[in-house]
């Protein structure tokens, strides 16, 4: 039959077909809107799994980092049981003065009850005179996120360099965690002071190039202080052999410590703290207080 001949669609045919065609219409926009709500709920759900995961991963690095740290442990290589390391001529390492090769925070007297005028008995720390002859001894307590001792080491870095390899004096290096406090949580101060003390053991040669590096990268007091990851990588910037292991393990923290708790024993408060040929440094300008002790050694 030609078209000409069919039967044209009522009104009601027609609005009929208009209402299935709008019913189509609106069954396709439910399916597609349907569909979207799915993918952006699939999408807010992947980004919140992976916030979650992120979260997770802070935490957990977190509470890693600020696991008790057991109160005895290794003494580091080429250092002595006081926390030191020790350089003469020309940079060169000297061996350490203690045969101890562990330490123990318990076996430590009681730290004072009021801050003392003045550190004391030196002598039980390894601080004294250096023998007639004998280059004088320069110790110094610093702490890796203590701005004054960057500050110290950039005065007067250079003049110490001078009597150094001049033969006139020893560079004794103690690090310690006394600002553990300031760093968020982290224990900054103590990770750093044992990320040190695994390059002693294992590159000294490295050493004072990664002394020099902490403070050059020195974080503001009251943050985070710098990563693990960060420590290992200018460890190996200065050229040091890997301490990725010795860090992960926190081979050295108990060792930190230990020198930490013990210089707070015998009245080092703060840092950095600087004795030359046993007598601390604590009023004038340093480098007129340690010239006036190396021009009068015998």
């Amino acid at each position: 039959m030609s078209p000409k001949n069919e039967p044209r669609p009522t009104k009601a045919d027609r609005t009929a077909q208009a209402r299935e065609k709008a019913r189509l219409i609106r069954e396709a926009q439910l399916k597609r809107e349907k569909r979207n709500s799915w993918l952006i709920r699939g999408g807010v759900l992947a980004a919140a799994v992976v916030i979650v995961v992120i979260i997770a991963l802070v935490v957990l690095q977190t509470q890693k980092t600020n696991e008790p740290v057991a109160d005895s442990g290794p003494v580091a290589a080429n250092t002595n049981a006081y926390g030191g390391v020790t350089f003469g001529t020309g940079g060169a390492l000297i061996a350490p003065t203690t045969t101890a090769t562990t330490v123990d925070v318990t076996a430590l007297p009681a730290a004072p009850t009021a801050a003392p005028a003045k550190a004391f008995d030196l002598e039980k720390i390894g601080i004294q005179a250096s023998a007639s002859g004998k280059p004088v001894q320069v110790v110094m307590y610093i702490d890796f996120m203590c701005p004054h001792c960057a500050a110290f080491e950039q005065q007067f870095g250079e003049q110490l360099k001078g009597w150094q390899d001049a033969g006139k004096i020893t560079v004794e290096y103690r690090p310690t965690g006394l600002l553990d406090r300031f760093s968020s949580g982290t224990n900054y101060s103590s990770r750093a002071g044992a990320a040190a003390a695994c390059v002693a053991s294992t590159s000294p040669e490295k050493y004072k190039a990664y002394f020099d590096s902490l403070f050059t990268h020195q974080p503001a007091e009251n943050s985070k202080g710098l990563d693990n990851a960060t420590l290992k990588q200018m460890a190996a910037d200065v050229g040091a052999k890997d301490i990725g292991s010795c860090v992960d393990a926190k081979t050295y923290r108990p060792y930190v410590k230990y020198t930490t708790a013990s210089a707070i024993a015998h009245g080092v408060t703060g840092t950095p703290t600087v004795f030359v040929d046993g007598k601390q440094w604590q009023d004038g300008q340093f480098g007129d207080f340690a010239t006036a002790i190396i021009n009068a050694k015998k």
